[in-house]
């Protein structure tokens, strides 16, 4: 066989969440374009849509649903709706997260709770539910972060230790599914990617990435999307429980 053709995603159905900006409308994009039929989710209704029309134009088959995945309820009804749209999931990218840097002694149980609801509870909840619905050789991607590996050098407490524990729920959902249930679990974690997360805080970052990594700037989605397609594919089909860590050299300093 071709060994590109393992990285094809034809007739598939993937699940991306946090798709009404950033990197996961560049995700969605990229699995459209690898051939694979696309759901996408997030909470702000309008741009989800708009993001949807665009998809759609391109020639994408895709959904769209607005969820919270905060709330386990949103995440079962999104994964229903999936089923109902498409009749299967194959992959989910676990992509929705928040995070601001913020002093630790300032940080309010309230906004700590949040990081922690998304970026962590979330994945979870978003993961159980397809789990439950997903065929023998389907792929979850869970997006953390460099910053789960490494320190941030910015004072960002929640966001590390959301993004450190969903690797470490990374590799313990891989145990229990990927012999079990034929679904492998895996990590993307991508260090510093211009996106409206970061948009605010750029020029501090880029000096931060000319000092900290081996590359010295921010990565673009395009470098951002093969790995996805990777981790969900069949390429990497003798791969589950690891972190796929895309961040122009960051940990390795």
């Amino acid at each position: 066989m071709d060994p590109l053709q393992a990285f094809r995603l034809d007739g598939q159905v993937v699940i991306v969440t946090g798709a009404t900006s950033g990197l996961g409308v560049g995700f969605a994009r990229a699995v459209a374009g690898a051939g694979g039929r696309v759901v996408i989710a997030g909470r702000r209704a309008k741009l989800l849509s708009d993001v949807a029309s665009e998809l759609a134009d391109e020639g994408a088959a895709v959904r769209a649903r607005t969820a919270d995945v905060a709330d386990p309820d949103d995440c079962a009804a999104l994964a229903e709706f999936a089923i109902a749209e498409f009749g299967q999931i194959d992959g989910l990218v676990n992509n929705a997260g928040v995070g601001e840097a913020r002093p630790a002694l300032k940080e309010t149980p309230e906004q700590f709770r949040n990081v922690i609801d998304v970026n962590l509870n979330g994945t979870f909840w978003m993961a159980q539910a397809c789990a439950r619905v997903m065929r023998p050789g389907s792929s979850i991607v869970n997006v953390s972060s460099v910053l789960g590996l490494i320190a941030p050098r910015f004072p960002q407490a929640a966001y590390a230790a959301s993004k450190a524990g969903v690797i470490g729920l990374t590799r313990d959902l891989a145990q229990q599914w990927s012999g079990r249930r034929g679904i492998r679990v895996n990590a993307l974690c991508p260090g510093y990617f211009l996106t409206e997360m970061t948009e605010a805080g750029a020029e501090q970052l880029a000096g931060n990435l000319e000092r900290n990594s081996m590359l010295g700037r921010f990565g673009t989605q395009d470098e951002l999307n093969p790995a996805v397609i990777y981790l969900l594919s069949r390429a990497s089909s003798y791969v589950t429980g690891t972190s796929l860590v895309v961040d122009g050299g960051m940990a390795a300093l």
